[in-house]
C-alpha cells in the first residue's frame, strides 16, 4: 500500500507530505470572500512569488514570511476549516477519505501529467502585479 493510503495527513513525514502536492498552484490563486454569504470565489490571479511556467513558488521556504496571507497547510489539522481548497487538491482529498485523481504525479509517475490534464494554472493565471481589481478576474472551476 502507498502511505497516503495507511497514514493520516498528521502522521506524514515532510518528504510525503511535500509528495503530496501536485505543484498546481490552484491554492496561490488570489480568492475573494463575499462577507455576508462566506462564499469564497476564486480569481485567475496568482501570488507574485509563483513561476507561471513551474507552478512552483521562487520563495518557498520563505513564502509565509514574505506573504504574511500566504498558509502553510503543515501547521493545521483541520481540513474542513480549509474549504477554498480546490476539490482537485491531493490534501483535501485524503482529508475527505478519496482517493488520489489518476493525474496526481504519484498515481501517474510523471509532474507533466497535471498540465496534460489541464488542472495547473499555467493556461490561463496572471501575476497579481499585472491587474488592477481582483474582481474583474473571478473565475469558476468546471466540476
Amino acid at each position: 500500500m502507498n502511505f497516503w493510503e495507511t497514514k493520516k495527513l498528521s502522521e506524514m513525514s515532510t518528504q510525503e507530505w511535500e509528495s503530496l502536492c501536485d505543484n498546481c498552484a490552484k491554492c496561490c490563486l488570489n480568492k475573494l470572500e463575499d462577507e455576508e454569504t462566506g462564499d469564497i470565489f476564486f480569481t485567475s490571479v496568482v501570488c507574485d512569488l509563483i513561476d507561471l511556467e513551474t507552478c512552483h513558488c521562487t520563495q518557498y521556504s520563505k513564502r509565509t514570511k514574505l506573504v504574511p496571507d500566504c498558509i502553510d497547510l503543515k501547521q493545521h489539522n483541520n481540513f474542513a476549516d480549509y474549504n477554498w481548497l480546490p476539490a482537485t487538491c491531493a490534501y483535501r482529498l485524503l482529508s475527505d477519505g478519496q482517493p488520489l485523481a489518476d493525474w496526481h504525479p504519484l498515481i501517474s509517475g510523471s509532474q507533466e501529467s497535471v498540465r496534460d490534464a489541464g488542472v495547473a494554472i499555467t493556461s490561463f493565471a496572471m501575476k497579481e502585479s499585472q491587474i488592477d481589481d481582483l474582481e474583474e478576474h473571478i473565475i469558476e472551476w468546471l466540476k
